[in-house]
Parts: C-alpha cells; structure tokens; sequence
C-alpha cells in the first residue's frame, strides 16, 4: 500500500488560474481595488442566483457585516446551530448580541427546524421577545431544512441570514426554494473561500443579498465606511474586510471549474455510500431527496460497540496510514465563551454527533485508487 499522504481536503489550482494572476502582476492591480475583484462578484452572483455580491477577506468577515447590517443591540437574540464551526457564531459576539443555541436533527445535522419554529411560536403567544436573526447554517455542504424556518421568520418579522460557508453550489431539489441554490433564501447568505472549501481565495468571502440597499451598506462596511471622493472622510466604523485582487482573480479561476468540482465530489460521495452502507456500526449522513448537498467533507458515524473501534481510534489508525481525517465540531455551548448561552433543545444530538462522527479524504483530485485506500483502512479497522 502507497505511503503517498492523502489530505483531507486540499485545493485544485488548475484552469485559468496562473494566467489570471499573472494578468494582475503585470497590471499592478493586486489590492483591493482592481477588475477581477468587480468580475467575482458579478459572476458570483449570477452563479449563485442573487442580484448583488460583496467579496470579503474571510467568511468570518462575511458574517460580521451581515450582522452589523441589521444593527443588532445587547437586548438582541441571534438564533444559531450549536454545531457549527466557531465562526459562526462568533460574529454575535462582536456585535455584543446575544447568541441562542439549537440542538441539531438527526437527518441532516444542521439546527432542528421544529425546534426553532416552535419556540418563535411560543415566545409569540406568549408575548416574549423574538430573535432578531435567525443564522441558518448549512454544514458540511448539507443544506438546513429551510422551508418552516422561513415561513416562520416572515410571520414573525425575524431576519433570516444564511450561512452558507460549507454549501457553495448546494441547491433544493423539492419545496419553496425548489431550484435555487443556498445563501440566497435569506435577507442575506454569507461564503467563505478558505483553503480548504469547495472553492478558495486562498481566504476570502463573499456576502449575496436581493435588497440594494443592504449591499451598499455592505460595501462601504467592508471599505472602511469611506466616503466618495478625494478626502478620508468616513461616517461610521467600518472595517478593511475588502477581497484583494489576486484573490478575486483566483476566485474567477475557480468559480469556471466549480461545476467539474461539484461533480468530483458528488463521486466520491457515491463511492464512500456503496462502500460503507450496511457495515454495522458505521451510519451514513443523510442524502435526503428533497436537496442536492456540495458534498463538501464527506462525514459519518462510528459506533465504537458495533463497529469494533471507536471515532477517535479510527482517525488514529488512518493517521497512521497517511490519512487525513477529523472529528467534526464540539458543540459551541461545550465551550467556555457559549456555556453560558441559552439553548433551543438539549443538545443532546450535538454532542452525540460530535462525539462520534468524523470527515474523510473529500478533495477534489482525490484519485479512485487514494479513495479505494482510505476505504480499505476504513473498514479494515472494524476487524
């Protein structure tokens, strides 16, 4: 067997790449002000299916100005998946909001619908506070079961933001957004365009919105909140969270191949399912019918008892194979900043989850015969 290091999740920097870049060496236009920085938001938005985009220097970045658009206060609420990647989160907390956490279903993962539309349900015939956002976030590429969620935010007056960092090309098959692609259900969906995601910057972001008005605000946000014209002249806080140029012209390279990218990992998804369906002790993440996920960290579950080894023992014995894995996420109410927070359900499923489920090799020029390894090891490690 090949000692060959097999990474997680790695980019593929072919196509235009190099003669893109090149393109801006020989301009001089490598900050954040240059032509493929306007071109990957045009484009990126007519992918996506959105009327505006605003490139940011991380998703991180993203989200905090999708916060920062709806002027959130210390007597805010912002409704958010307890397992998620920290940064989703974290945004709340630089606004001074108040971060809720939600308990995730078992299907897709993602925040549980059913929890959330019946505590917006309850508070209301209560006559309690409402959230001011509800950020939906679809993880691991899967996208969230959306459909009650903002069915409920439009009859109760919450703002409905998507994160979409994991999801680029995701899209529901079935239902209200039958046909459209996530980030683009809510008053804004955020992207992020990190090494490792199904495209990157090499870093990056991006925000998409419908409504005018909140892309403007968002550009000037992430330009330091300068004024036109020759004076520095600024009217509020703002942040140097512009995408440079170099990264734009690299997103242009890889939003031409994101198709192709989709479909590798769509394969690899298919070829871990026909391998690991039915092998006691190991449960596949939910394909549901009704979405088409990114694929993008190819995930499951490990019963230690049925299967013979433990997560953690599994991602051990790929190491020593040269394989990259990961656990997924703790639970942000597990950490000593969100303890304190308040819940939507038990969490009991996160932690089952992060307990218990890891992400395998998912790049897209992972090769049949590197994938066929990781499987070999996968399953020899029940024995």
């Amino acid at each position: 067997m090949s000692n060959e290091r097999i990474p997680l999740s790695e980019p593929n920097l072919a196509g235009n790449t190099r003669q893109y870049l090149e393109e801006c060496l020989r301009t001089n236009f490598v900050s954040s002000v240059g032509p493929f920085v306007d071109r990957f938001e045009r484009e990126f938005a007519a992918f996506v299916g959105a009327r505006h985009a605003v490139a940011c220097a991380s998703g991180t970045a993203a989200l905090h100005v999708a916060m920062r658009l709806f002027a959130l206060t210390p007597d805010d609420e912002v409704w958010v998946a307890s397992l998620t990647f920290i940064a989703s989160a974290n945004p709340i907390l630089y606004e001074r909001a108040r971060p809720v956490l939600v308990d995730s279903e078992a299907q897709t993962w993602n925040a549980d619908p059913e929890l959330i539309v019946d505590e917006l349900d309850r508070r209301a015939r209560a006559g309690r506070a409402l959230p001011k956002i509800i950020e939906v976030v679809h993880i691991l590429g899967q996208p969230a079961r959306l459909d009650e969620v903002a069915v409920a935010c439009e009859r109760h007056g919450v703002v409905l933001v998507e994160d979409a960092a994991e999801a680029l090309g995701a899209r529901y098959l079935e239902g209200r957004f039958a046909g459209r692609q996530v980030g683009v259900a809510g008053r804004v969906g955020c992207y992020s365009f990190n090494g490792n995601k199904v495209i990157t910057c090499g870093g990056g972001g991006m925000i998409v919105t419908d409504d005018p008005n909140l892309a403007a605000r968002a550009k000037h946000l992430t330009t330091q909140a300068r004024l036109p014209g020759l004076a520095y002249r600024h009217d509020e806080v703002g942040y140097n969270y512009r995408l440079s140029n170099l990264s734009a012209a690299l997103g242009v390279a890889q939003l031409e191949q994101l198709p192709s990218f989709l479909e590798q990992k769509r394969a690899h998804a298919d070829a871990y399912d026909a391998a690991f369906a039915g092998r006691p002790g190991l449960t596949l993440k939910a394909r549901p019918p009704w979405a088409d996920s990114s694929h993008w960290l190819y995930s499951l579950v490990v019963d230690a008892e049925a299967f013979g080894c433990s997560r953690d023992a599994l991602i051990a014995r790929l190491n020593e194979n040269g394989i990259e894995s990961r656990p997924i996420w703790s639970p942000l109410h597990t950490m000593p900043m969100y303890a304190a927070a308040p819940r939507i359900g038990s969490g009991a499923v996160a932690e089952r989850l992060a307990a218990n489920a890891l992400s395998l090799p998912s790049s897209v020029q992972l090769t049949p015969a590197q994938r066929a390894r990781v499987i070999d090891v996968v399953l020899g490690s029940s024995r």
